[in-house]
């Protein structure tokens, strides 16, 4: 018995201790990172798509184009200026579509990696607190927008490489081993190829080694050099990419002087060190500010960092404050690329967004948290503070997950925290008028356009609610309208498209398809519309060719599949009209359509030209079974493929069925052709008219 209890006595007072080597433990406090990580944002695993995913990934021709990977790399019509991201997108495209659940995961895990990353960067550049700054970095809500938003996979990828390509050189810097410099530079360019805002990397690594060494020697200089000439090749890409959208846009947001500039970064500056340090009333879309540089008390903002540099710097003797330069130094730095002394298309709706400052967040946490631990002396005391705030970050985090859910929860949260967002108002009317909910669409579009009148996109959601209400001539105003405010817009151009071919005004219809396609040809819907229209001129050789881009930038569309065999067909080109209809029938089995048209073809056309009576009789029964033999076409086509195959018993009666419910639909042209085509059968001989559909 005494044996037992010594033996118990012993493992009882061996457990913390061994409870405390195993929280110093690296891997340990890493799979902490991961765990926390994953059950803060629980909610993204159940959220969709939402705005820009489509422009990336769902709607984006180069993710489903055979060559989309050149398209990538080779232009940035496509790439933007983060390829490397794109490619990721083309990969999980093929892996696992277009389930939104992947993707999310990826950006958890991505996240959650960073975080282990910066854990093993603070802790290399000797941060007090580096495992409790790491894992509120990764909890903080801030940093929620970069991984609940699927687009964002570009901050989280690019943080990824950033942060390997410094823990890279950190190594180099103490081991002076070649390996881990090569490393850091192939590191750096894919950061920078992931989303080029990392420009700002050969800075950070300089601010390191000042960090290190108290200073910066030539070689230190020398070292950073080929990452300078990196930042400044990709910064040269990402100028020339985002002044072509800004005057795509054709609008005066950016028309910003340097002193408009200064203030904006002033004020931005602290808007996001308060975020960082008092994260509440976060939103997606944030009210846009006057920029006025007549206005004294708005260079109030720059005026407070310009003292606080100053005293930093005749205090800079002092431990602390070398510390606070390397904190700030590194968010001000790691912010540059959008304080506003560079044009980025997102300032047309607001200058400041939190996924904006994903790494730069990190310079402001990481010393809050050493200065806690400075403050608070007592261990316990520095537990309880490192508990409370990995709680409450976390609950924060875990609750703005759910604005992501979908596009409508997230518009409506912007609308309901800045009711002044116009982009807000337009969206969530795109969103009502996919689901049907016209009457409150509308309303939307009328409040964005009270915001905005020369709001193209809001004029071209009038337009669509009109046109989807049976009001396609009220419905043309607001397209013209849209066209007019911006006619370089391929959706608006489309768009007017498809009232003008609705009222039967079809040569217009075609020159608005082919604006639409001349401003942007990877657009598949204007592509198979312009095609349609093309068709129903009889101008078939052209439509083929629309018809052919449709399918290559969207190869699961079934309908323009069909519509390329029968334009195919058309003109004779059988053997090549039957592959499109079979396609069809692949990614739309319930295809109406198809089956008739394909049957039709095996059925008409002579076995050495490409027809097979045998599998036309299937491809028409299955046509009749789709439609309940309740429609006269598809049953003529059956009664054909009988007749084809020899079966003409089976034939007449058929052709009589479809008869009878033509002569019942008043389809008097019918009529008389399949009593034409029964006279035949009835001679023992098949139909053998041209190879085109019915």
């Amino acid at each position: 018995m005494r044996i037992d209890d010594a033996s118990h006595q012993r493992t009882a007072g061996s457990s913390p201790a061994a409870t405390t080597r195993l929280m110093h433990r690296p891997w340990f406090l890493a799979l902490v990172l991961v765990v926390v990580t994953f059950v803060a944002y629980q909610p993204t695993w159940h959220a969709g798509f939402i705005w820009d995913d489509d422009d990336h990934l769902t709607a984006n021709p180069a993710m489903t184009a055979p060559h989309g990977l050149r398209m990538i790399w080779s232009s940035l019509t496509f790439s933007r200026y983060y390829p490397l991201t794109l490619t990721t997108f083309w990969f999980g495209r093929r892996l696992w579509g277009l389930d939104p659940l992947p993707y999310h995961l990826v950006n958890i895990g991505l996240h959650a990696i960073n975080g282990i990353l910066v854990f093993l960067i603070l802790r290399r550049l000797r941060v007090p607190g580096a495992w409790l700054a790491a894992c509120l970095w990764v909890l903080h809500p801030v940093n929620v927008e970069s991984v609940a938003w699927i687009t964002e996979l570009k901050n989280v990828q690019s943080g990824f490489f950033f942060f390997l390509s410094l823990l890279c050189f950190l190594r180099f810097d103490a081991e002076r081993n070649h390996r881990w410099y090569a490393l850091a530079l192939v590191c750096g360019l894919a950061a920078m190829l992931s989303k080029p805002s990392t420009v700002v990397l050969p800075l950070v690594l300089l601010l390191c080694v000042w960090w290190e060494h108290g200073g910066w020697q030539r070689g230190d200089i020398a070292r950073a050099t080929p990452f300078f000439g990196l930042a400044c090749g990709m910064s040269a890409l990402t100028i020339l990419e985002q002044h072509g959208q800004v005057l795509r846009a054709g609008t005066g947001e950016w028309k910003l002087g340097m002193a408009e500039r200064f203030i904006i970064a002033g004020k931005g500056i602290w808007f996001y060190a308060m975020k960082a340090l008092w994260p509440v009333d976060l939103m997606f879309v944030y009210p846009r500010w006057e920029a006025d540089a007549r206005s004294a008390l708005l260079w109030a903002p720059l005026a407070a960092v310009a003292v606080a540099g100053v005293v930093l710097w005749r205090l800079r003797r002092r431990p602390w404050c070398r510390a606070a330069w390397f904190g700030c130094g590194f968010f001000i730095v790691a912010l540059l690329p959008v304080l506003g002394f560079f044009d980025v298309y997102y300032f047309r709706y607001s200058y400041v967004a939190d996924h904006f400052q994903y790494l730069a967040s990190l310079g402001i946490i990481a010393l809050a948290v050493a200065a806690v631990g400075v403050v608070v002396r007592q261990p316990s005391g520095q537990v309880a503070a490192g508990a409370i705030a990995m709680t409450v970050l976390g609950a924060l985090s875990w609750q703005h997950c759910h604005v992501f859910y979908d596009e409508e929860t997230l518009w409506r949260d912007v609308i309901a925290r800045n009711p002044g967002c116009a982009i807000a108002h337009g969206n969530l009317a795109t969103v009502l008028i996919g689901r049907g909910d016209y009457a409150e669409a509308l309303d939307q579009c009328q409040e964005a356009l009270r915001l905005k009148p020369d709001d193209a996109s809001a004029h071209d959601n009038w337009g669509s609610i009109l046109l989807k209400t049976g009001k396609p001539q009220e419905a043309i105003k607001e397209y013209e309208r849209a066209v007019q405010i911006k006619p370089d817009s391929a959706e608006a151009q489309y768009n007017y498209g498809n009232a003008l071919f609705q009222v039967g005004r079809v040569p217009e219809a075609i020159e608005h398809y082919e604006l639409a396609v001349r401003i942007n040809p990877y657009v598949a819907a204007a592509q198979y519309n312009l095609g349609n229209a093309l068709l129903h001129v009889g101008r078939v050789p052209e439509a083929i060719g629309h018809y052919e881009q449709a399918v290559e930038f969207s190869p699961d569309d079934a309908e323009a599949h069909n519509k390329l065999g029968t334009a195919l067909a058309l003109v004779g080109r059988v053997r090549e009209a039957i592959p499109e209809y079979e396609q069809a029938l692949r990614l739309r089995p319930d295809n109406r359509e198809a089956p008739n048209n394909l049957a039709w073809l095996l059925a008409t056309v002579p076995p050495g030209q490409g027809g097979d009576p045998g599998r036309a009789v299937a491809v028409a029964q299955r046509a009749c079974e789709l439609t309940e033999r309740r429609m006269a076409v598809p049953l003529d086509t059956l009664a054909v493929a009988y007749a084809a195959a020899g079966r003409f018993e089976e034939a007449i009666h058929t052709g009589e069925e479809s008869m009878a419910l033509a002569r019942a639909a008043g389809q008097t042209q019918l009529v008389t052709d399949v009593k034409a085509q029964i006279d035949l059968f009835r001679a023992g001989q098949p139909y053998r008219g041209r190879a085109e559909t019915k």
